[in-house]
């Protein structure tokens, strides 16, 4: 009977006391972990979105140059009349003239050439404008060719042989370089960065 009275009384006290409250909060360990996961991911994500984010502007830089240089050709055949592109320091002003340079990271224009003299003059028409490189990249033409002119017939006139543009990043290594080819026929094509340039 006594027995049983101790354990009803000791019960009681355990449930009349309060409940321990639980510190909530992370530890010292905890902390350390995460923080250490983080800069784990941190180092392998930061190369990678620049890598990526390099390999995207380049290659919209250089498809930006090859659609212009297509669209140049397709005009001609389909208009029957001389259109050129060339580079241009001034391609945003009202009216854009070529800068005779093979430095295109400025910019470039699209016009209708009526007399085929890869300048811009009366009775011309622009047709399309590119704007200067965001990023600080270079982009330079082979065999100075400053201009390309298509005919009727879509061939390039006035170039030296093939012309390479070859597009650099900030810092150039194999992994940011992109180069344009362009025949006198006409033919144009991307062509892929070796250790060199392009192959």
């Amino acid at each position: 009977m006594v027995t049983r009275m101790n354990l009803l009384a000791a019960t009681h006290r355990r449930l009349s006391r309060p409940p321990k409250k639980r510190v909530l909060g992370i530890t010292l360990v905890e902390t350390l972990t995460v923080i250490t996961i983080v800069a784990i991911l941190l180092t392998i994500g930061i190369p990678m979105f620049t890598y990526v984010s390099n390999a995207n502007r380049m290659s919209s830089e250089v498809n930006g140059l090859l659609g212009d240089m297509m669209y140049a050709r397709s005009e001609a055949i389909k208009e029957g009349q001389t259109v050129s592109i060339c580079s241009s320091a001034n391609p945003s002003a009202a009216a854009p003239t070529c800068s005779g340079s093979t430095a295109w990271q400025s910019g470039w224009i699209v016009f209708s050439d009526v007399n085929g003299n890869g300048a811009v003059g009366a009775g011309d028409t622009i047709l399309r404008v590119q704007r200067v490189f965001s990023a600080s990249d270079t982009f330079n033409a082979s065999n100075g060719m400053s201009v390309v002119t298509f005919n009727r017939e879509g061939f390039a006139l006035g170039l030296a042989g093939s012309v390479l543009v070859t597009l650099h990043a900030v810092v150039p290594n194999a992994s940011t370089t992109r180069c344009l080819a362009i025949s006198i026929v006409g033919q144009l094509k991307i062509v892929g960065s070796g250790t060199g340039g392009c192959a």
